[in-house]
């Protein structure tokens, strides 16, 4: 018999970067008082869900939104590396004005399903990171999983789980402290 876990991707809360900076794998401050607030309300959100597990990338901003999830259910915060933001090589700490018009930006943001960060990973790359992770993850543990990332993370996830092509990934949401839902049905099998 097939088993089911239930996943909450969440995107970590606001930070000082946010939409104005490729923040991405570079140095941060971590959330900010508004992301804190918005990663309580998350938190407050999951205290009723039946939650065995929470997860995070290694960037602090996903490490702060996951410790306040996972201390309304005394659980300790599990760092993977899988989660974390896509690495986008040279553009990294660049400003989106910067970026803005610029050939390879361009080509990145109208076909994710091929493009390549300058120096970094693809998006599909990034993808199969996540995906293979997130049914590890639900195979490994019972009841509700959170997996504290990351706004592309999420919507590549999300792209994989509705069979869409990653060049739709910008049509899907994922704003700070924002949680996606999602079920993966894994064979019955033993995880050590």
């Amino acid at each position: 018999m097939p088993l089911s876990a239930s996943l909450y991707l969440v995107r970590h809360g606001s930070h000082a970067d946010l939409g104005s900076r490729l923040t991405g794998r570079g140095e941060e401050s971590g959330l900010t008082d508004a992301g804190r607030a918005e990663a309580g309300r998350t938190a407050a959100l999951l205290a009723e869900e039946p939650v065995t597990a929470v997860y995070a990338s290694p960037r602090q901003r996903t490490i702060d939104t996951a410790r306040l999830i996972a201390a309304r259910h005394g659980l300790p915060v599990q760092l993977a590396a899988e989660l974390d933001e896509i690495d986008f090589g040279e553009w990294t700490g660049k400003y989106f004005a910067e970026l803005d018009g610029g050939p390879d930006w361009n080509r990145w943001n109208a076909n994710r399903s091929a493009a390549r960060c300058p120096g970094g990973e693809s998006m599909a790359e990034a993808q199969a990171r996540a995906v293979a992770f997130a049914i590890e993850a639900s195979a490994r543990h019972e009841g509700a999983v959170v997996l504290a990332t990351h706004c592309d993370i999420i919507r590549a996830v999300r792209c994989w789980q509705e069979r869409r092509s990653l060049d739709d990934i910008l049509s899907f949401e994922a704003g700070p402290a924002s949680v996606t839902a999602l079920t993966i049905v894994t064979p019955e099998y033993e995880v050590a």
